[in-house]
């Protein structure tokens, strides 16, 4: 299967960001130097995603107080890759509105970051492996605003 140019990238705002992987530190689920994210997505979304061939995953429904199990949480997993086609990464102070464009090597301050909110456009890349095939999400953009440290907005303009 060649890489279809005719699907369109999906642009997701207000998203919730889970399995922060934006070093590339290995781990059980990741080889060292594979950075990657995965967002939350809403069950209409997901279908959608999963109709058109993304690679849409689960995650099993939790516990509430009253013993009840709720319902799955589907997510997608997104891969940072700044060779070839390098993303638009964004940091925006919430209180500042500073603006910080990220490279391959400060976008891993996006792990540790109390992020607000959080606005994204993946890209899709179809595959096939083995007889199998799917679509994989990279990301094309990603704006992340984040809680500032009263201090760093006191001293942002010292020299």
């Amino acid at each position: 299967m060649e890489n279809d140019r005719s699907m369109s990238s999906v642009t997701l705002e207000n998203v919730r960001l889970i399995f922060r992987n934006f070093t590339g530190k290995e781990g059980q689920y990741n080889r060292e130097g594979d950075k990657n994210f995965s967002i939350l997505l809403d069950p209409d979304i997901a279908e959608k995603m999963i109709a058109d061939g993304w690679n849409v995953k689960s995650l099993a429904g939790r516990e509430d107080a009253d013993g009840e199990i709720g319902p799955d949480q589907p997510y997608i997993q997104v891969a940072v890759n700044f060779k070839g086609r390098p993303p638009h990464a964004f940091m925006v102070g919430a209180t500042s509105s500073k603006k910080t464009l990220l490279d391959e090597n400060t976008v891993e301050l996006l792990d540790y970051a109390d992020i607000q909110t959080c606005d994204v456009i993946i890209r899709p890349y179809s595959w096939e492996v083995a007889g199998k095939t799917g679509i994989k999400a990279y990301l094309q953009t990603i704006y992340a605003v984040v809680d500032e440290d009263p201090l760093a907005l006191k001293y942002a303009n010292a020299e």
